[in-house]
């Protein structure tokens, strides 16, 4: 893995269409991913200090705002705002550990609480930063802008990225690959070439590919959901969405064969491995149907696509926008300038319910977006797209050594 820290958007899941959800900050269900990485666990030594420091655990010192007579009333309920959902942000780590280290049953999504406690803290710093910038502070090791997150809370974050690894894990009856990220990259290009594209082009699906699996899981494979009771697998996908896949990909298995017969050969066998059980729970398999579902038909633009959006990580962002508002965003491609289309306020309630234009007040406040504004506000994601790249990258290269 490339990741030397645990990935910012941690080990969450993130909530697709049609799910419910009741907070200030996501004015409407959504649909996505953000999901697990590989990090050290935390475990029970965090939670103990959470509960033992009580308001101020982990050491995190936050200034005293009733005794700060210089700040405007503004900067004052700022501040009082962020040192409440720190609070709330530290109780609900404290609880979901507690509760994980006792094994006792936990709620239904129990993800969404600590979700939302993390959002709320991202959101009321960004606005305290907004009021008193001289908060802002040095950078974190995660990458987010300064102005979104106080570095001396990393922690916490490492205990939120921690719980979620738990609440996430794949079922025991998963079955997992010893190659997930080639397997990504052969199943994009594949699919690729049998709708027509050359070899070259499908390089680009193979990596955006591999993009989407980092996107939607943070490249780990077979997990569940915290937050979802309906999107599971390595591609997040529902039961519909599976099976919609599943019968895409026989449409076109043939053809597939005759272009690429490992390819062929490697589904054979994991179709007879997964038999009659859930091929979301197949590595191989839900990648495929996760892919055919939503992107194949999509992969014929890809050469327009990438005229239009030159950036690698740019073509990687659009794609996940499939993911999370299909319908605006292949109007978008339809359009004569995709960088100016803009959505409507209720397009921006998925939006925000997958961590762009939600942190702050100013974000939160803005009606619609153009694709231009969208992509650049989904810099969340921009890590885990570098890290697709490089793993794609560290693929070509091994198959360069093997073909000489």
């Amino acid at each position: 893995m490339h990741d030397k820290f645990p990935q910012f958007m941690g080990n969450e899941v993130r909530m697709r269409r049609n799910e419910p959800t009741s907070q200030a900050f996501v004015s409407r269900p959504s649909r996505g991913t953000v999901a697990m990485c590989a990090l050290p666990v935390v475990g029970a030594a965090v939670a103990v200090a959470l509960v033992a420091a009580g308001t101020g655990g982990l050491g995190v010192v936050t200034p005293a705002f009733a005794q700060a007579s210089t700040l405007s009333k503004a900067q004052a309920t700022a501040g009082v705002a962020y040192d409440k959902a720190l609070r709330e942000f530290k109780a609900i780590l404290a609880k979901r550990r507690a509760q994980i280290d006792a094994k006792q049953a936990l709620p239904d999504l129990p993800g969404q609480a600590v979700y939302l406690a993390r959002i709320k803290v991202m959101s009321t710093y960004k606005d305290l930063s907004d009021a008193l910038p001289s908060r802002i502070g040095r950078p974190n090791k995660f990458g987010v802008p300064p102005a979104y997150f106080d570095a001396d809370i990393e922690p916490l974050i490492e205990e939120y990225a921690a719980l979620f690894r738990v609440m996430q894990a794949p079922p025991a009856d998963a079955q997992a690959s010893n190659t997930p990220f080639k397997d990504v990259v052969d199943l994009g290009r594949a699919i690729a070439r049998a709708k027509g594209l050359d070899a070259a082009t499908a390089d680009a699906a193979g990596r955006i590919s591999l993009g989407l699996f980092f996107a939607e899981t943070n490249g780990n494979q077979n997990i569940g959901n915290a937050r979802s009771n309906k999107y599971k697998g390595s591609l997040q996908t529902g039961v519909t969405e599976d099976r919609n896949g599943s019968r895409a990909w026989t449409a076109i298995k043939a053809r597939v064969a005759a272009l690429d017969p490992a390819v062929a050969a490697r589904d054979d066998k994991e179709t007879a491995r997964i038999g009659n059980g859930d091929q979301r729970f197949n590595h191989w398999t839900a990648v495929r149907n996760g892919l055919m579902h939503a992107h194949a038909d999509l992969f014929p633009q890809l050469p327009a696509i990438t005229r239009m959006l030159p950036d690698q990580i740019d073509q990687m962002k659009l794609f996940e926008l499939i993911q999370i508002i299909p319908t605006p965003t292949r109007a978008a491609l339809a359009s004569a300038n995709l960088d100016t289309y803009r959505v409507s306020s209720r397009v921006m309630g998925y939006l925000r319910n997958n961590s762009m234009f939600t942190f702050g007040r100013a974000d939160r406040a803005k009606s619609s977006a153009t694709f231009r504004e969208i992509l650049d506000a989904m810099w969340l994601f921009n890590d885990k797209f570098e890290r697709a790249r490089a793993r794609f990258e560290d693929i070509k290269t091994q198959e360069t050594g093997r073909a000489g």
